[in-house]
């Protein structure tokens, strides 16, 4: 009766020990995702400064040498 109470003991605990391996795969992939979107709202907003600062140069008719 001692072997099967640990099989199903150390089943537990297994599972257990995914299930908080999982949560923290999803808070990671979470912080990833807000990270990503911040980045590419930053880079969003750097190129359209670049397009407006280009297009003020073209405007003007000046080449940079």
């Amino acid at each position: 009766m001692f072997w099967p109470m640990l099989a199903i003991a150390l089943g537990f605990c297994g599972i257990a020990v995914l299930g908080v391996l999982a949560v923290r795969v999803f808070v990671a992939a979470q912080r990833l995702g807000r990270q990503v979107a911040a980045t590419t709202e930053t880079i969003n907003r750097a190129a359209e400064d670049l397009e407006r600062a280009a297009t003020r140069l073209a405007a003007t008719g000046e080449a940079l040498r």
